[in-house]
């Protein structure tokens, strides 16, 4: 019973941490973005504007809710909710050594979760009942299938590789290199697809403002939209660390750990502050022109790997 209730508060301070990094993350996307358009960023609000997101948060859920009126009012509320649990569930993954849950295959609970977070984008659409938030809601959907696909053949190539769906061999493998210096490419599609999908700069469809009027999340305002914005920040710090524990290592007790996260973190900001929206009819050639070939082909080469080492034993 202690162990248990040890384990929820572990889990509960693990998800107030997550939130306040989600915070000073947006605190850092708005300063970087503002050095990019070289302008000030936010500097009011606490010493150097630390205190900004603070203040946002604030604002948006004391605002006034409103709804509207034909909408699938129980979906509707309820769909941001399940979008943020789901972004906070996979940060059980984490994989430290000792005093919190190992997963045996941890791999395709991140897959499972990450294929739930489609419905929450889709069901936010279609409980709005307005054509714009449907119209996002859709090409969100098909983008986010699309660069899945890709992903999971990327996490496949490497589970054959080191034969666990668990991410501590992930920290175990890459004790002497990382893999990043021998599947480079692989690194750089696994980028780029978590890019697509967190929705983010430049394949930010689901919230097209000029075609679309922001998109699936139109409806939404004051918490609603607090609440699915907090989901994406959150899934992009997650991809962030994903991506620092299977191609730069996984100490997570190293001070070095979180510069790695850090920086991959501010590549997904770099992005959106360098690089416009890409269109919306080169958006499926790359994922399944460029990206699926090639992971299909690193995915046969691991496998090839792993025979001919096996061979060997």
């Amino acid at each position: 019973m202690l162990s248990y209730l040890f384990f929820v508060v572990i889990f509960l301070l693990l998800i107030l941490f997550v939130l306040v990094g989600v915070a000073f993350l947006t605190l850092l996307e708005r300063s970087v973005l503002g050095y990019v358009h070289i302008r000030s960023g936010p500097n009011k609000v606490g010493f150097v504007g630390v205190l900004q997101p603070f203040s946002d948060a604030i604002k948006l859920f004391s605002s006034e809710q409103s709804f509207p009126l034909v909408s699938n009012y129980l979906v509707y509320y309820f769909s941001p909710v399940f979008g943020l649990f789901l972004s906070l569930l996979v940060w059980l993954l984490i994989p430290y050594l000792s005093g919190f849950i190992s997963f045996e295959l941890g791999l395709l609970f991140f897959l499972a979760c990450t294929s739930l977070g489609v419905y929450t984008v889709m069901v936010a659409g279609w409980s709005s009942n307005s054509s714009y938030s449907l119209l996002g809601a859709l090409r969100a959907l098909a983008q986010t299938i699309s660069y899945e696909v890709s992903l999971a053949f990327i996490l496949f190539s490497f589970v054959i590789l080191i034969c666990s769906y668990n991410l501590i061999y992930f920290y175990l493998f890459q004790f002497y290199v990382w893999l990043i210096f021998f599947s480079f490419p692989l690194s750089f599609v696994w980028f780029i697809s978590c890019l697509a999908e967190t929705n983010r700069t430049p394949f930010d469809f689901a919230e097209g403002e000029s075609e679309l009027v922001s998109g699936f999340n139109v409806e939404y305002g004051a918490g609603g939209f607090a609440l699915i914005f907090l989901a994406e920040y959150a899934s992009i710090l997650f991809m962030s660390l994903l991506f620092c524990v299977i191609f730069l290592g996984c100490d997570l007790y190293s001070p070095f750990f979180y510069i790695k996260l850090s920086f991959v973190s501010f590549l997904f900001i770099w992005v959106r502050g360098t690089l416009p929206r890409f269109r919306y009819d080169k958006l499926m050639y790359l994922a399944w022109s460029s990206f699926l070939p090639l992971s299909l082909n690193y995915l046969l080469f691991f496998v090839g790997v792993s025979v001919f080492v096996f061979s060997l034993l």
